[in-house]
């Protein structure tokens, strides 16, 4: 099964200086996210979203505008020939310590069991080091895109602290997508 679980902010759109977007009006897509999520959808892989919503339980927004922020995502994924499978949140800030928090893998399980999935089996993109430590918490393959939080990074060299062993840069989405498409899939476990 090829699942390719993407962080939102960061990574399909764009940030504001907050880091994140509390509103429909202010999402608007990473260059090329959308026609890579095309790109993957085409090669028949599920694309799922887990992502951090803490402005939920801090009161910045509400469930309804958290919908209309997706419903416009959908919108603009669709006129470019993409599709969301799934989006999975965590509504809590951070002194909750609930487990769904990334960098708490709950989402990640989450996404697992509903798709059938093991660990090994999913593929983590993300701009933020927490969705890549929670990716790393299941035993995922993880792919850090330099945009949003990770934006200047550099896509060579050592890896930035905090950031799991075996992480793969790259530039954006669009550069992953083309990668990652370029694979042969990895050998089934033994039994």
């Amino acid at each position: 099964m090829k699942i390719a679980i993407l962080d939102r902010d960061g990574t399909l759109n764009q940030i504001g200086e907050e880091g994140f977007i509390a509103s429909a009006e202010a999402w608007k897509a990473q260059p090329g996210a959308l026609e890579a999520v095309a790109q993957l959808n085409r090669a028949g892989w599920h694309v799922v979203v887990a992502t951090n919503q803490p402005g939920l339980g801090r009161g910045l927004f509400d469930v309804t505008e958290l919908n209309a922020i997706h419903a416009r995502m959908h919108r603009e994924l669709a006129a470019a020939g993409a599709r969301i499978d799934a989006i999975f949140y965590c509504p809590h800030p951070p002194d909750e310590e609930c487990s769904c928090r990334k960098p708490g893998p709950a989402l990640f399980a989450q996404i697992a069991e509903r798709f059938g999935a093991e660990g090994h089996q999913l593929r983590v993109i993300g701009s933020c080091v927490a969705h890549l430590q929670a990716g790393a918490a299941v035993g995922a393959r993880l792919f850090l895109v330099c945009t949003g939080a990770s934006a200047g990074l550099p896509v060579d060299g050592d890896l930035p602290a905090g950031l799991p062993p075996g992480t793969r840069r790259f530039p954006d989405l669009a550069a992953l997508v083309d990668a990652l498409l370029g694979e042969t899939p990895p050998p089934a476990p033994r039994p």
